[in-house]
């Protein structure tokens, strides 16, 4: 038996701003989920990302805190070129999202930036360098 990577699980504070966050990096969410203690969307390669309210994790988990002090775990969108990444960024913020780290060429051959979710996840965007 050989288990199978197969989703990437988020807990949030605000169910209906997360997903709209999502959305907005194009993720097809059903639109009823935004008032649901859970959602879940598959990705085009079948990998899924679920969504929990915090609530939810505590009527299963009655000793779960939210974390601090820095993240572990963040989700990185491919753009498909480095206009995009800027673009992508601009549009997020300017919406009300925060920036945590503006577009830059980075040295590994990427451009990158990454915004914060509803919850203060980092949300890397990249692209490889023109």
């Amino acid at each position: 038996m050989t288990p199978r990577f197969d989703a990437i699980g988020l807990v949030v504070s605000d169910m209906a701003a997360s997903l709209a966050f999502y959305r907005r990096l194009g993720l097809d969410i059903p639109a009823g989920a935004d008032s649901a203690p859970h959602a879940e969307a598959v990705l085009p390669s079948g990998l899924r990302v679920l969504w929990d309210t915090e609530e939810t994790v505590r009527s299963f988990d009655s000793g779960w805190t939210a974390p601090s002090g820095g993240e572990r775990t963040g989700l990185c969108f491919r753009c498909e070129g480095p206009a995009e990444v800027d673009t992508l960024y601009e549009e997020l913020v300017s919406a009300g999202y925060r920036g945590h780290l503006k577009p830059w060429d980075a040295v590994w051959g990427q451009r990158y930036a990454v915004v914060l979710d509803p919850d203060g996840m980092g949300v890397s965007l990249f692209a490889d360098a023109a």
